[in-house]
């Protein structure tokens, strides 16, 4: 995450990166993700793709695409993208960016239709990814699980899966914040942060029926230009769900920007140094 991109929040300018116009009927939830807190992930996508050389011709499939700014960079590459999502907000964001993006060829499909992925006589997928982060809720290894399996059949004999997480807790300082909602779930004891575990991935992958095939590790700092972005970008990556459920959106704001408090800066400006992790798996 380089300051241009926390610049480029303060002034509003969100069409560098692919960041997606919200149509008028979108959730502020939504927008949020697709404006703020999306490209967060771009280092990710950017080591994920480089090491995998997805490049003209590749199929790629990706599993929880969400507004689609993944799936954008891939058609940069000359990539032949599908996504799918269950979310059907976050589905038109995607649209509309991938559009925005020069015509870039795609397919958007929502979760319940992921078997429409593949066409008549379409060749394998080359790629599949999961970017969407395994391991910040209590159960969520499980979740992916049922998707992956009916992508298998989709993709050639051998083809990689990308499975992404959070790095180690004591080198994510998000994890403190994401921690606010841990304490205040604690009373329902359903979905509640925690910490990363270090084989989530592993799990993952061996639910599935994938063989892990190495992995890595890629800096994403979270940089916004003031709290209350920062607030806003935390609150639509869904891990405080069940918090605003267990308390109050009002109550749930104002222990984010407390736990955001020691990452701001003084230009205003909030910055949390994080390491995400991504297994490679294969396909059997």
């Amino acid at each position: 995450m380089t300051r241009t991109l926390v610049d480029d929040h303060r002034q509003h300018r969100t069409r560098d990166r692919g960041a997606a116009p919200a149509p008028a009927d979108i959730s502020p939830r939504a927008r949020d993700w697709a404006e703020i807190q999306e490209r967060m992930l771009v280092p990710l996508y950017e080591a994920v793709y480089e090491r995998l050389e997805v490049r003209e011709g590749t199929r790629l499939l990706a599993l929880g695409c969400g507004s689609g700014l993944s799936l954008l960079m891939a058609a940069t590459l000359g990539a032949q993208v599908t996504g799918v999502d269950s979310d059907e907000e976050l589905l038109a964001l995607a649209g509309e960016r991938l559009r925005a993006g020069h015509g870039a060829a795609r397919r958007l499909l929502p979760a319940d239709r992921l078997a429409e992925a593949e066409e008549p006589e379409a060749a394998p997928y080359d790629v599949v990814t999961v970017f969407r982060p395994v391991g910040s809720v209590a159960g969520d290894t499980l979740s992916p699980v049922p998707a992956l399996r009916a992508a298998l059949p989709l993709a050639r004999r051998g083809a990689p899966v990308v499975l992404a997480g959070w790095g180690p807790p004591e080198r994510c300082a998000a994890s403190g914040v994401l921690g606010v909602a841990g304490r205040l779930t604690d009373r329902l004891r359903k979905g509640t942060w925690r910490p990363a575990h270090r084989d989530d991935l592993e799990d993952v992958a061996a639910r599935a029926g994938l063989r892990p095939d190495g992995s890595g590790r890629v800096a994403c700092p979270f940089g916004y230009a003031d709290l209350a972005s920062a607030v806003r970008g935390m609150l639509s990556t869904g891990a405080f769900d069940g918090a605003v459920r267990a308390t109050d959106r009002r109550q749930v704001e104002k222990e984010i920007a407390e736990a955001l408090h020691p990452h701001l800066r003084k230009d205003g400006t909030v910055w949390l140094p994080n390491v995400f992790r991504y297994l490679i798996a294969r396909v059997p």
